[in-house]
């Protein structure tokens, strides 16, 4: 992911501890990850957006930008396809 995001995008990854996917948290994403999602579906690129995952919790109102910075990536597949994956992820993150 280092290779691929550069020091321009402002992002951590949550530890993944086995999983098949990384929850990634874009500090700095201005327009959420359901426009996000949308602008990478149009490329061929699906992840989950993090609003959904975050219902229940006291503090997860709209006005809690965590929820709107964060996507869920599955990195199960070939190892190729997910590294074109994430440089379209990193170009439209870049945008913002």
């Amino acid at each position: 992911i280092k290779q691929t995001f550069s020091n321009k995008i402002d992002y951590s990854v949550h530890k993944s501890e086995g999983a098949i996917f990384l929850w990634i948290w874009f500090k700095n994403l201005k327009s959420g990850s359901i426009d996000l999602y949308n602008r990478l579906k149009k490329r061929g690129v699906i992840i989950v957006p993090g609003e959904y995952f975050f219902y229940g919790l006291p503090d997860a109102d709209n006005n809690w930008q965590h929820r709107h910075q964060c996507v869920r990536v599955n990195y199960s597949q070939d190892f190729d396809v997910v590294k074109q994956g994430l440089d379209i992820i990193a170009e439209e993150v870049s945008r913002e």
